[in-house]
């Protein structure tokens, strides 16, 4: 057993942008673009974590691992821990959970964060990249990240606050991306806790470990990976990546 999994929580009933998983760039679909990031970042074993058959279909098609999944998980986090319990034994040392709509996550983020996460010295490692302009910091799709310093290359700082709407901060502010890694112990003890107040208004489930005095890290990364949530965003991210492929 590899001491490390990445694990792809993926699911087709997103209310803005149902069947997100399978809609297509570059003649592929947005779960395989994860999937092939996470596996170019040679950190661990690559899991598809889904309730749903067609993404199940379209993973194992391409040569991938997929777990099917229960339906009625609340959350993605809770679909990781059904994995890491029930299908790896609890054995992992680092879960990483990596969200299925960031098809032009770089590898090297990925692996970068596993290392961090190697020298034990947080409960859960997230990263995080500059707000490119004003419209970002309120735009409810673009979840924000602060933390006291300003970030660089290879500098994990702790988080103290996530947010969606524009909220006056002392801190600074970044572009929050959506990966977590989390200890072993850090996953068990995260999924015990019961859903928090500032989890459930802003929707955001890293507000839970922050509400119970679990430490986050966040690292720097250059380039910021569009998470594709709107039809708009999937438009973007297709001009982007197809560019980058006849470039």
């Amino acid at each position: 057993m590899n001491k490390i999994a990445i694990i792809i929580p993926s699911r087709l009933d997103a209310k803005r942008l149902p069947n997100k998983p399978l809609k297509l760039i570059n003649n592929k679909e947005m779960i395989l673009h994860v999937y092939d990031a996470a596996i170019r970042s040679n950190a661990g074993e690559v899991y598809v974590a889904t309730p749903d058959q067609k993404i199940v279909d379209t993973v194992k098609n391409s040569g991938g691992n997929v777990i099917q999944t229960s339906d009625d998980h609340e959350t993605g986090t809770d679909r990781i821990f059904e994995v890491f319990k029930k299908e790896l034994n609890s054995e992992p040392n680092i879960i990483i959970n990596l969200q299925g709509d960031m098809p032009n996550l770089k590898p090297q983020a990925i692996s970068n964060l596993v290392s961090y996460m190697s020298k034990n010295k947080c409960d859960i490692g997230t990263l995080a990249s500059d707000l490119n302009h004003k419209k970002e910091i309120s735009n409810s799709n673009i979840v924000k990240v602060a933390v006291k310093e300003k970030l660089s290359d290879g500098i994990f700082l702790n988080a103290f606050d996530f947010f969606r709407s524009n909220i006056n901060s002392a801190y600074n502010l970044y572009h929050h991306i959506g990966i977590y890694a989390f200890t072993n112990k850090a996953l068990i003890r995260y999924v015990s806790l019961k859903r928090s107040k500032l989890e459930l208004e802003r929707k955001l489930e890293q507000l839970r470990a922050l509400e119970n005095k679990m430490s986050i890290h966040v690292g720097y990364v250059k380039l910021s990976p569009l998470s594709v949530d709107t039809e708009e965003d999937l438009i973007e991210v297709k001009n982007l990546m197809e560019k980058n492929e006849k470039g």
